[in-house]
């Protein structure tokens, strides 16, 4: 059976010769490079305990250094599973997701006419060099020159020039007994409306050859002359030789350079590309002009596991780099993704390699973004999340982005790092933990205290109330997660000055509402065991009934609510006493410390339990607290005295 042209260049495209051999052989994880494509394995051809096996997984080609087996894809699964060439064929086909092409008995008539338009455009290629050392193309060669080509540059790339005119190609392809259909199914003229000869595809324009990987032209680009023509650049129509979306610029050079260890780099133009090369960056590819399509994303994965898309820094620069994720999303594989280094604005790859050189390309390129961070760059760039509503639209958004990974695993992951970066936007700027807060918007020092100060009636619990709270509140958030969407804001204005307590908060912020069941795992893996074993084995916390028995919402809501309240409460009531202390600093220690202690008490007051206050004591009409057994027992003693008095 007969195969279509370049069904076998499409298959072996498609698939990874690693993924192909993978099936068969162990890899050798100390002398294999993924990354790099370069992998080794004991030979599946003969018996061996070393790892003698080598796959090329980007040139697509196996050998063995001890028995010598060599071949691609199709050879090898002809050998291990013992089928002939077509059966071979139709297993990697299925694979890849590619129908068999029916049965075509003009295969080789088309391979041979693919062979005529191939040679058709090397003559084109000849043709569009030479122009470019006339006197008709002095002009060209000028704007040449000034973007830094020299004339070795020049042949390196066969830059040429299309003359202005309108059958120059045609007449000269013409006269070398090129037949007429042949030029017209290349794409270097096209058929006239007015019954004339057939006119040039290209005219007045910098030629650039565009090859496959098998180093074959198949099609040009072209660049005008002419600032007020329409098309600034042009490529050839699609034909027998050339798809556009399937094909890349400078495909098998950056080929060869990223096997070598280059980065492989996705630019946006010709000229991009050129300046890239010559500047050191061999593995340079360009789209081709338009948005990278899903089959050229499949040739770059084929080339490098994580190319470097180099866009232009402008706006249509990032729309590009954005399509270019919207592309990929559904598509991730483990280890091939995209990265994306965005240019200085108003700049692209050729400007910076002018102005700066390749130094400031390569930082560039080692500041490259992951895909996951240009996709959270894109929903939250300029945009304000001030509401509940903003921040659930945000979510939406990013959900429906993270639905289009079709691989669970990366899906998982890109959730997780969304997280992450969702915690560190909405996470409150906290004050710091090492200063005090001041009135009137004042920031200051914490200055060391005075004997009087420190011997006072405020300064001595040392705000180990709060702390005592914050731990029973964190306790109780740990053991029954389910509760701590209700009480988010409040945990997150807690200002927790123990350090254990403040990192626990934000593990249970960060992971409590996404995945209540397993939150104590993330907090283990997150900060250790230690701090939460701590927390639980703090003897006020254990005594809560919300933590030794955990499960009672209803008990575990009231619980934090009510702590939440009061800590709040005690927050206000210590400002209230520091802006006492800022208005009274001119009075005499004696009234600045009363009213000091008044406030500690009515401090004092406010953080005990009501439902401990109603249990255990009554309330005088002064507000002291008395025991209520005392109180009973002093009424005793009372009624006792009385009986005596009354009998006597």
């Amino acid at each position: 059976m007969s195969l279509p042209p370049g069904f076998l260049d499409e298959l072996r495209s498609r698939l990874s010769l690693s993924q192909v051999v993978g099936r068969k052989v162990t890899w050798d994880p100390r002398k294999s490079n993924q990354g790099k494509g370069d992998m080794w394995a004991p030979c599946p051809f003969h018996q061996e305990k070393t790892a003698s096996f080598h796959v090329d997984d980007r040139k697509g080609y196996y050998y063995c250094f001890g028995c010598h087996a060599k071949g691609d894809a199709i050879t090898f699964v002809r050998e291990t599973e013992n089928v002939p060439f077509i059966e071979a064929v139709e297993i990697l086909a299925r694979e890849a997701g590619m129908p068999m092409p029916a049965r075509d008995p003009k295969a080789q008539e088309k391979q041979d006419r693919r062979s005529q338009l191939a040679e058709v455009m090397e003559q084109a290629v000849q043709f569009f060099r030479l122009q470019l050392k006339t006197g008709a193309g002095s002009p060209a060669r000028d704007y040449l020159t000034r973007r830094g080509l020299d004339a070795k540059a020049l042949d390196r790339w066969e830059i040429g020039f299309a003359p202005d005119g309108w059958q120059a190609l045609w007449d000269h392809l013409r006269g070398k007994n090129v037949d007429e259909e042949l030029i017209l199914a290349a794409g270097l003229a096209k058929p006239s409306n007015k019954g004339k000869k057939p006119y040039d595809t290209f005219r007045n324009r910098i030629m650039y050859p565009i090859r496959d990987p098998r180093g074959r032209c198949i099609a040009f680009g072209g660049r005008a002359m002419d600032p007020n023509d329409n098309a600034k650049y042009l490529n050839s129509p699609e034909t027998e030789l050339f798809d556009k979306g399937r094909s890349l610029y400078n495909h098998g050079p950056a080929r060869e350079a990223a096997g070598k260890g280059q980065p492989l780099i996705v630019a946006e133009g010709y000229m991009d590309v050129i300046a890239l090369a010559e500047a050191g960056f061999g593995a340079s590819v360009a789209p081709l002009g338009t948005a990278i399509t899903e089959h050229q994303l499949q040739l770059l994965w084929r080339i490098s596991d994580e190319p470097i898309i180099a866009l232009d820094g402008d706006t249509a620069g990032l729309r590009a780099a954005m399509r270019a994720v919207d592309l990929a999303l559904p598509l991730l594989e483990a280890g091939k993704s995209l990265r994306f280094a965005l240019m200085p604005e108003g700049q692209d790859p050729d400007d910076l390699l002018r102005a700066d050189g390749a130094g400031a390309v390569q930082s560039v390129l080692d500041d490259a973004i992951p895909m996951v961070k240009l996709l959270w760059q894109r929903e939250t760039e300029g945009k304000v999340f001030d509401s509940p509503e903003r921040k659930a639209a945000l979510d939406k958004s990013l959900r429906e982005k993270i639905r289009l990974i079709r691989d669970p695993s990366i899906r998982s992951h890109y959730g997780q790092e969304i997280k992450d970066l969702r915690w560190q936007l909405f996470r409150p700027q906290r004050q710091p933990q090492n200063r005090n807060w001041q009135p009137r918007g004042k920031w200051q020092p914490q200055q060391p205290a005075s004997p009087g100060a420190r011997t006072s009636f405020l300064a001595s619990s040392e705000n180990a109330d709060i702390q005592l709270r914050e731990a029973a509140i964190l306790a109780i958030a740990v053991l029954n997660p389910d509760v701590v969407v209700q009480f988010e804001q409040q945990l997150e204005d807690m200002e927790c000055q123990n350090p254990d307590y403040a990192a626990l908060r934000d593990a249970i912020l960060r992971h409590a509402i996404d995945d209540p069941e397993n939150l104590k795992d993330h907090i283990v893996q997150t900060l250790g065991p230690e701090p939460l074993e701590n927390l639980l084995a703090l003897r006020h916390v254990a005594v809560i009934p919300c933590v030794y028995k955990p499960g009672d919402v209803e008990k575990a809501e009231m619980t934090l609510a009510e702590e939440l309240a009061k800590i709040k409460a005690l927050r206000g009531l210590d400002a209230e006493i520091a802006e006492a202390a800022e208005e009274l600093s001119d009075l005499a220690d004696e009234a600045l410390t009363y009213r000091l202690a008044q406030a500690a008490e009515e401090r004092n007051r406010t953080s005990r339990s009501q439902n401990e206050d109603k249990a255990v004591f009554d309330i005088a009409d002064n507000g002291a607290r008395i025991n209520r057994d005392e109180k009973d027992a002093f009424e005793a003693i009372m009624s006792g005295i009385n009986f005596e008095r009354k009998r006597r």
